[in-house]
């Protein structure tokens, strides 16, 4: 670990690397060392707005998040260090993926940001499914400008460009109307061979708007793809003043390819390799798998992006994770603050995770259901969360936790079963973050049990996508001559980095297949509940 005066040297010189990723709620920036460790952040947090029927921020907003967020560093790095922050080595900037950001040729945004929350896109999601032979979720950003198109919308004949949140932050700071290859791959379909677009899709999409009579053909109107280390341009004196209205942060910084929040996820966890990935889950869960071929075919419970080495990725995304578990465990608190017991969370969440390892493999026959929202990959609009058990069920308290535990990945092991089973993806291990994971080795043992798969868990997993985006930035001018993305992160930042991995217990995994078929079963118990109204 550096010393406080070697870190203020770096700072000062100009060695330090900055990852700025905007997330949904909160902005958050990340300056890290030579040695890839976080060394300053900063934050700024904001809300989307639901704005005539639309799900959007602000262009205000936007400016003010990212220069509060860059302002909150620069006083960290006052406070720690005692210097200015002048110069930078990189820089990159990441933030939620897909939607639409429309813009005419003079660069003017033609209707508020659509974001990714918006659920508008229904009649163009399907048609551009049925035309590609090719899953497009309504959150992809083709998806919403078609569907401008079926509506008939005023502004799509003016349309010159189209990017994301993180295509349009580096567009200003930089000028160059470039994106990278994972935030793409949420924009428009890619060919991961050619690392670009799919190029049938691209003639598939003009022959289906031909008739409109619109100047433009879609390839005019994305973004140029890259993938991670190869050069998005710098920053220009307009770019420096807009993140730095202060004057003193110097232009010139090289910035790598705006990236997703996806891909810089699965940077922060060492998850780009060919058959690994990563399963984030909180409230919501998702899972990131890299392939190493194609699907066979089209499934709606998989969307398909890419690293931001341009491989091709399997996402199985879930709306419902833990928040009912942890509604049970808020349960338990109230029953012993009704006994007088001052109780510590943490300890009461490790000490019924715990219990639940001494539970059925099977959940001695109980199931229950987590779903407070709709949940598409088994079938929901809508959620109603259930807990359900016969007369001849195991009603314990280490089956209840456990069957909450396993429900709470239930819809993930739906999608994961698509692609472990019928497609044979191999996989040699997941990497496990967020919240299920905090209780050491149970959420883990859960996880490798339901996907047959070992599961590792890094403490550096906690630093999230700004700490990514910041090591794709120092990728970008540290890498070496034909040094791989992958290469990098293992030789370079995961080389010491502290974790445990974790084999599926076969068990388990037995266990959990038994409980699946309960699980597929009752479904029909969740229609029922949801049709009444209840």
């Amino acid at each position: 670990m550096r010393s406080k005066e070697e870190i203020r040297e770096a700072i000062s010189a100009g060695r330090a690397v900055l990852g700025i990723e905007f997330g949904s709620t909160r902005i958050k920036a990340v300056l890290i060392d030579e040695e890839k460790s976080p060394v300053a952040s900063g934050s700024y947090d904001w809300e989307n707005q639901y704005v005539d029927h639309i799900w959007t921020y602000s262009m205000d907003e936007i400016w003010k998040g990212l220069q509060g967020c860059y302002s909150d560093l620069v006083k960290d790095v006052e406070s720690q260090y005692g210097v200015k922050l002048t110069r930078l080595a990189a820089m990159g900037v990441s933030a939620m993926m897909h939607g639409y950001l429309a813009f005419d040729e003079k660069g003017e945004l033609l209707v508020p940001f659509r974001t990714w929350r918006n659920t508008i896109t229904g009649k163009a999601s399907e048609k551009l499914t049925e035309v590609f032979s090719y899953h497009i979720p309504q959150r992809w950003s083709i998806a919403h400008l078609y569907q401008a198109v079926l509506n008939g919308e005023e502004h799509v004949k003016d349309v010159r460009f189209i990017t994301t949140l993180a295509g349009f932050i580096h567009w200003q700071l930089t000028g160059q109307k470039v994106i990278g290859s994972g935030d793409a791959a949420g924009m428009f379909p890619i060919d991961i061979a050619a690392k670009d677009y799919n190029s049938t899709m691209l003639d598939q999409f003009d022959q289906l708007v031909e008739g409109q009579g619109y100047p433009w053909k879609i390839r005019e109107l994305l973004p140029k793809v890259l993938v991670a280390g190869q050069d998005a341009g710098c920053m220009t004196e307009a770019g420096a003043r807009l993140l730095d209205p202060s004057g003193l942060l110097e232009p010139g910084t090289p910035m790598c390819p705006p990236e997703g929040d996806a891909g810089t996820g699965m940077t922060a966890t060492n998850s780009v390799a060919v058959r690994t990935g990563n399963v984030s889950a909180g409230t919501s869960v998702f899972a990131m798998a890299v392939l190493e071929k194609d699907l066979t075919k089209p499934y709606d419970a998989i969307d398909l992006v890419t690293t931001p080495a341009g491989d091709l990725v399997a996402m199985v995304h879930c709306n419902n994770c833990t928040s009912d578990l942890n509604a049970w465990v808020g349960l338990f608190r109230e029953f012993a603050e009704s006994f007088g017991m001052d109780v510590d969370m943490n300890r009461l969440f490790g000490t019924l995770y715990h219990k639940a390892l001494e539970g059925d493999p099977d959940c001695g026959g109980l199931l229950a259901y987590n779903y407070f929202s709709g949940e598409h990959i088994t079938g929901f609009d809508e959620g109603r969360p259930l807990f359900v058990r016969s007369p001849e069920s195991k009603f314990n308290l280490a089956n209840f936790m456990r069957v909450h535990l396993y429900t709470s990945l239930g819809a993930l092991k739906t999608g994961m079963d698509i692609l472990l089973k019928q497609e044979q993806v191999k996989l040699d291990r997941m990497m496990g973050h967020g919240g299920l994971f905090k209780t050491k080795g149970v959420g883990q043992r859960i996880l490798a049990g339901a996907i047959d798969t070992p599961v590792y868990v890094m403490e550096t997993a906690g630093e999230g996508g700004a700490w990514g985006i910041a090591l794709l930035a120092d990728y970008l001018v540290h890498q070496e001559e034909g040094e791989s993305l992958t290469a990098y992160l293992d030789q370079k930042v995961f080389q010491n980095a502290e974790g445990s991995g974790m084999d599926p217990v076969p068990e388990d995994v037995a266990g959990y297949e038994k409980f699946m078929e309960a699980y597929t079963k009752g479904l029909a118990i969740e229609r029922a509940a949801v049709d009444a109204g209840l």
